[in-house]
């Protein structure tokens, strides 16, 4: 799997992007949409999913995204949360600015069995199969947002963001300079992380 900072193609500059928060699943996207949610940035969701012990602070989903793509219509200069599958579903035109949480698969694979256990739910595959299948789901979606001129990507590091969350809000605020509805505030975002979240941490 390759690792990847950032991916920028060519968006058009005449309207607001709509802003996406992607990853797999337990890759930190709630954290990063309450990073940009308490910057000041409006997000599109309907809170039909509460905040529970596994997201104490909330998911930020909007269930539409699941079955219909009208909510694209009114999203420019907003955030929505968009699961990494749906991304390779997204109608051609944009522009879309993707934010795409990274995190060690190990982790990501504890935090969801621990979710999933918590659910009473079964856990299904093996590590090393799961772990193989969000590998090459990874590549497969870096390889469609290469192959998109409407889309523009950031990789971020769930670990980098929540041990130096300055340094990570900087470069969020330069990939999203000039295309949001507000300005964000950077004090606030940095404000929004919580050391104490990051859970699953692998040694």
């Amino acid at each position: 799997m390759h690792t990847i900072e950032a991916m920028t193609n060519n968006v058009t500059n005449n309207v607001k992007p709509i802003i996406l928060v992607s990853g797999l699943p337990r890759s930190g996207t709630s954290l990063m949409m309450q990073l940009l949610t308490a910057g000041g940035l409006s997000p599109i969701t309907d809170s039909i999913r509460a905040a529970d012990e596994d997201n104490p602070r909330g998911y930020f989903e909007l269930e539409e995204v699941k079955s219909s793509q009208q909510w694209i219509e009114n999203a420019g200069g907003k955030v929505v949360k968009l699961i990494s599958q749906l991304l390779l579903e997204l109608p051609l035109g944009g522009p879309y600015k993707v934010l795409f949480m990274r995190r060690k698969l190990e982790e990501v694979l504890a935090s969801q069995k621990k979710m999933l256990a918590r659910r009473g739910e079964p856990v299904g595959s093996t590590d090393e199969e799961m772990s193989d299948m969000f590998a090459a789901h990874v590549e497969e979606v870096e390889s469609f947002i290469r192959g998109r001129d409407d889309i523009d990507a950031l990789f971020v590091s769930y670990a980098r963001l929540v041990i130096e969350p300055a340094t990570q809000v900087a470069r969020i605020l330069r990939f999203l300079q000039g295309q949001t509805e507000v300005i964000l505030d950077a004090e606030k975002m940095v404000a929004a992380v919580d050391p104490n979240l990051y859970r699953n941490r692998a040694s």
